[in-house]
């Protein structure tokens, strides 16, 4: 099928700036101290030879990304860099017309072959995992949303009905989306305002005495003073996942400093989620962790609002890491694991009741499984990558356009918030937290919502 609408991609332009962190991020066992920001910007022409041009950005995550035994941060992050470099070549050789969903699935499909030809020409020993395929090229499938909207004078979230997509969604979802399309999973303008989402890191300082010095550069520093400073009612805390006392002891102290500084400024609910980046060993790690937790902070326990990714990213190799006795306490979002629909099916089977949607796996996934998602009632949330600036920007106009997403989460603000400077005078809004909330209705302009003034 064609329409008129549609448009192709006559150049893709990428490059990377590095980004230093203020504070050291620990998740997993692994520290990140600075990151690489992909940007892409792209140029669409339509049918009618008019043009538009459309930008995409994603730190590099190698770290979360493509945790090795055999390779090294340093070489995954070339391997991530030639991978994106080589797709934007691929996208201006596709030459044909279409929707962004549909160009970017026709160059999905070739993510693998490009990726396998970046590890032969790299002589590198492991293939690149599917989850860095998708985070690498997330900023040119972000350019291509945001250049046809803006091609269309629309958002990028008000391009995804009949009127311009070639298919429905049974087309690329199954037969129970037949005459389906889009639209009717996502909004029409975004939610006017999000909770915000604060990262406690494993090695973040919760008070004074965790400080041995002060980075001094304005910004709060120890838990109590973020809380205090930007209203946060909703914390996100990384957890070691195999020190099940010291797991426990982290969310009894947190609760514990958060309920001075919450009474301080005189809130009486606030939320946590709880992400153990895959480590815990099964479920009944899990489970005598809430245990703990209900045994010794009944408070905290009810804070509570979900648990990610408790345990490996692979479903397939670990088949018996069932969730369904966790889940049936607190909701299980999948999250490093979610790559594709097989994915979310094999997630749903082992009893996770929730999904974590990222930015950093491409717009188009994130589309098309938000909409499974919400078919299946599934608990939905969205997160970050570190995200600053764009990136940040991006991930929040997604949270605020998909339906049932109760908050976003945005760290980049507390670890790297440099690339936020340009940026913040347009969105104030966006930069500046206020009773723990950002006004995600200012992202309400053409393409991803957003553009420089």
């Amino acid at each position: 099928m064609t329409n008129s609408r549609d448009a192709r991609i006559v150049r893709a332009d990428v490059t990377f700036d590095p980004v230093p962190f203020r504070a050291p991020l620990k998740f997993g066992g692994r520290t990140v101290t600075q990151t690489d920001l992909i940007n892409v910007e792209v140029e669409l022409e339509g049918r009618d030879g008019r043009r538009a041009i459309g930008h995409g950005s994603m730190p590099l995550g190698n770290v979360w990304a493509w945790p090795s035994q055999v390779t090294e941060p340093p070489a995954a992050e070339t391997a991530m860099k030639q991978l994106a470099l080589k797709t934007a070549v691929a996208a201006v050789q596709l030459k044909e017309f279409g929707h962004p969903i549909d160009l970017m699935l026709a160059l999905i499909e070739q993510y693998g072959e490009i990726a396998a030809g970046v590890i032969a020409e790299l002589e590198m020993p492991e293939s690149i995992p599917v989850l860095a395929q998708l985070v690498a090229n997330s900023p040119l499938d972000a350019a291509v949303h945001d250049g046809y909207g803006r091609l269309h004078g629309q958002s990028s979230f008000n391009v995804l009905s009949s009127e311009y997509m070639n298919h429905d969604l049974s087309h690329y979802l199954g037969d129970d989306f037949k005459g389906e399309y889009l639209d009717q999973y996502t909004s029409r303008e975004p939610k006017t305002t999000l909770p915000l989402y604060h990262l406690v890191g494993a090695v973040d300082p919760l008070k004074d005495a965790d400080i041995s010095q002060r980075i001094n550069d304005g910004l709060p520093e120890t838990l109590s003073e973020w809380i205090l400073a930007d209203g946060l009612t909703h914390l996100k805390i990384k957890l070691n996942g195999d020190d099940l006392d010291w797991d426990i002891e982290r969310v009894v102290e947190i609760d514990s400093i958060s309920e001075v500084a919450q009474k301080e400024r005189g809130c009486d609910k606030w939320f946590y989620s709880l992400d153990f980046n895959e480590k815990c060993k099964n479920v009944e790690y899990v489970l005598g962790f809430l245990k703990g937790i209900q045994e010794k902070s009944p408070g905290a326990f009810e804070r509570v609002q979900y648990i990610e990714q408790p345990t490996h990213r692979d479903l397939k190799k670990f088949p018996d890491n069932r969730m369904h006795q966790a889940a049936a306490i607190k909701p299980v979002v999948i999250d490093e694991s979610l790559i594709n629909q097989d994915s979310l099916h094999d997630a749903e089977q082992l009893g996770y009741t929730g999904v974590a949607f990222k930015a950093c796996k491409g717009q188009t996934e994130t589309l098309l499984l938000s909409a499974a998602a919400q078919k299946k009632n599934m608990f939905l949330c969205v997160q970050d990558l570190t995200c600053p600036g764009f990136s940040f920007l991006h991930s929040a106009s997604l949270a605020a356009r998909i339906p049932g997403v109760a908050a976003i989460e945005g760290n980049g603000r507390q670890y790297c918030p440099a690339p936020n400077a340009e940026w913040a005078d347009d969105y104030p809004g966006m930069f500046n937290v206020t009773e723990g909330t950002v006004q995600t209705g200012e992202l309400n302009g053409q393409g991803l919502g957003f553009q420089k003034q």
